[in-house]
């Protein structure tokens, strides 16, 4: 249907992924990197340029724009949302996209790194990718499809609905987003002002999928506090904080509640970074479970590992923080079931099997959907993403394309 908007979407692609867009969770600005901007204000002016209406680049960094009915009737406005930020995992820094045409199965040998080897054997989605061009960075970098590759597929979308005015279907709201991978990307959306029935973030993996059901998840930060002394007089005086948080960590379940140790629809507990000095050390935990009242017993857990781990050590203390960061999404998409079967449909539509699983992350769509704005996650092709092993097939980004494009037609379709 799309295919020759291939260079067009390629183009658009490899273009986005050299914009370096990394975002900072130590950050106290939004954005938190000036450097989103870059990519955000040229989306703002592809959009104006392509022929949008009322584009804009609010003081957020949020691109908005309409791609406006091109028939009468009462027809539901939908959107689609992509995020601009790349991971802070793994630098995004002069990201050099490489080609590899017509892929016939062999092991991927990345040129600036001799050791990054993207191999088929760990690979299973390269098996369907046989004819196909991949594209991955080169070996110092992460690439940058995630979610660039949902950007890209947006755009050629649109375009391609722009040059086929054949194709009838109501207003199209869009999106651009900063901050997504660092728990930000819903902090300043205005849903009001997007005014849409639902919207589709288009940030999934593998061809076909489409994702309704997410984790819950908070975030949860303890503080132990110890008592310094001089070291050359700290006999029975002295708590040493580094020793507590170290304690406590080693308190943790061994063979259950961590993410090495769960699958499926378990939910764990994970530590994922400490700062220490012998005064004071914390530590920061993010929670994750598909049930949220399981968050709740999770905190508990954490909290009583505290005291058992303060009251061994007499004038240490503790405090907490935690955050609600979003809840699994089926909640508020059971409520919507023509919001996931138009997009079951589409997907089909494309060619495609229909490829629904329970998601052990979140996205975007997790608290828009919670916070009144049903958004399913349908699928972008990128792969490996937050890693120097990531990699996204030409292909599979036209397909994405293309869903958005047959998602437009039938929500023209269904409501006329």
């Amino acid at each position: 249907m799309l295919a020759s908007y291939y260079h067009a979407l390629l183009d658009r692609f490899t273009r986005y992924v050299k914009i370096d867009t990394q975002s900072d969770p130590e950050s106290t600005s939004y954005p938190s990197t000036a450097k989103q901007l870059d990519l955000l204000r040229l989306l703002r002016d592809e959009c104006s340029a392509m022929g949008l209406q009322n584009v804009e680049l609010d003081p957020y960094g949020y691109v908005t724009a309409t791609l406006p009915a091109n028939t009468s009737g009462a027809i539901k406005t939908i959107g689609f949302i992509a995020h601009v930020d790349t991971s802070p995992e793994v630098s995004g820094a002069n990201v050099k996209p490489i080609l590899h045409k017509n892929y016939q199965g062999q092991d991927i040998v990345l040129p600036d790194r001799n050791d990054i080897i993207i191999k088929f054997a760990d690979n299973p989605e390269l098996a369907e990718q046989i004819g196909n061009d991949i594209v991955t960075a080169s070996g110092t970098t992460l690439l940058g499809a995630d979610n660039k590759s949902g950007v890209a597929a947006i755009m050629t979308a649109a375009q391609y609905l722009l040059e086929h005015p054949e194709i009838k279907h109501g207003d199209i709201r869009i999106a651009f987003t900063p901050d997504e991978e660092i728990g930000g990307g819903t902090t300043y959306f205005d849903i009001k002002k997007f005014n849409a029935y639902c919207a589709y973030t288009v940030d999934s993996s593998t061809r076909g999928m489409l994702d309704t059901e997410t984790f819950s998840a908070d975030a949860m930060t303890l503080t132990f506090e110890g008592i310094n002394t001089h070291p050359g007089h700290a006999y029975g005086q002295m708590i040493n904080a580094i020793k507590l948080v170290s304690e406590f960590i080693d308190r943790l379940p061994k063979d259950t509640l961590s993410p090495e140790t769960t699958r499926d629809r378990e939910g764990f507990v994970h530590p994922i970074d400490v700062k220490a000095g012998v005064d004071s050390a914390s530590v920061q935990f993010i929670l994750r479970d598909f049930d949220a009242d399981k968050l709740t017993e999770k905190k508990d857990l954490l909290l009583s590992l505290a005291q058992a781990t303060v009251d061994a050590h007499p004038g240490a203390t503790f405090t907490y923080e935690h955050k609600v960061q979003y809840r699994n999404m089926s909640s508020v998409l059971d409520q919507f079931p023509d919001v996931t079967s138009h997009a079951e449909r589409a997907i089909r539509e494309a060619g495609l099997e229909v490829r629904k699983m329970a998601v052990r992350g979140g996205t975007d769509g997790s608290q828009l959907s919670l916070n009144g704005l049903p958004t399913p996650n349908i699928f972008a092709g990128e792969q490996n993403y937050h890693s120097r092993y990531e990699w996204v097939s030409v292909q599979d980004m036209l397909k994405s394309a293309e869903v958005i494009v047959r998602l437009a037609q039938i929500w023209g379709q269904a409501n006329a």
